[in-house]
C-alpha cells in the first residue's frame, strides 16, 4: 500500500482502479499483452508497475465499475490474482508511522536481545545436547533392554560420505534389529508398528543434531 501514489489511483463515479499481480515475473509479457482484452471498457495503456519483489510484481489497471466482476472472472482464468484497493491517504499514513516505530523498536531492542543470546545461547545448548543424550539412553534401554549393554557415539561425517557410513552402519549392526535392517534394504516393505515414511529408524538408536543454526551464514 505505501508504494502506491495517489495519481496512479483512481475512484470515479464510472471508472475504477484494481490491482493485479503477476505471481511470477514470466506472466509480465502476458500481462501486458492481455489486459486490455480481458473484458470491454478497460482503459487502454492505464496498467502501471507498482511494486515488485523476487517473485514478480503488482500491477494496476483501470476499468469501468460495470464491468468489474467479468474482468476478475477473465482475470482468473488467465491466472492473475485481482484485488480492489481503495486509497485512503489518512490510513496510508497511519500505516507508515507504524511501520517507522515498529521499525525504531526493532533497531532499540536488537543490541539488547543480542547481548542476551550471547550469555544464554551456550547454556540452552547444552542443556539441548543433555536431552539427546537422555534419549538416546532411554530407547537403548526400551529397545535392547536390560543390563546396559551399548556404547553411544558422536559421529560427524561430511555430506559425500553420509551415505556410506549409514550404509556401513547398517552393515555392522544389522543382527540387533534383523526386520529394521531388512527394511532398509527394501524401502517398499510395510513394518506393522512402524511408520517408516515419517521417521527414520536403523536397527541402531540414532538421533540426529542439526548444526544449521550455528551456521553464521
Amino acid at each position: 500500500n505505501h508504494n502506491i501514489r495517489p495519481f496512479l489511483y483512481i475512484q470515479m463515479l464510472f471508472l475504477t482502479s484494481y490491482l493485479s499481480p503477476c505471481c511470477i515475473r514470466s506472466s509480465y509479457i502476458q500481462w501486458q499483452k492481455t489486459y486490455e482484452s480481458l473484458s470491454d471498457m478497460v482503459v487502454p495503456r492505464s496498467t502501471k508497475m507498482i511494486a515488485e519483489d523476487g517473485e514478480g510484481g503488482l500491477f494496476t489497471v483501470t476499468l469501468f465499475r460495470k464491468v468489474m466482476e467479468d474482468f476478475k472472472a477473465k482475470a482468473r482464468e488467465n491466472k492473475f490474482i485481482v484485488r480492489e484497493f481503495f486509497f485512503d491517504e489518512k490510513e496510508l499514513k497511519c500505516e507508515r508511522e507504524e511501520m517507522m516505530k515498529l521499525a525504531s523498536d526493532k533497531k532499540q531492542q536488537y543490541g539488547p536481545l543480542l547481548r542476551w543470546l550471547k550469555v544464554n545461547f551456550s547454556e540452552a545448548f547444552v542443556a539441548w545436547i543433555h536431552i539427546k543424550a537422555l534419549r538416546v539412553f532411554t530407547e537403548s534401554v526400551l529397545r535392547y533392554g536390560l543390563p546396559v549393554n551399548f556404547q553411544t557415539m558422536l559421529l560427524q561425517p561430511n555430506k559425500k560420505s553420509t551415505k556410506r557410513l549409514r550404509d556401513v552402519l547398517n552393515a555392522v549392526f544389522k543382527h540387533l534389529d534383523e526386520v529394521a535392517a531388512a527394511s532398509i534394504m527394501d524401502a517398499s516393505m510395510d513394518i506393522p508398528g512402524l511408520q517408516l515414511s515419517n521417521q527414520e529408524y536403523y536397527p541402531y538408536v540414532y538421533f540426529k543434531i542439526d548444526l544449521s543454526l550455528l551456521d553464521c551464514s
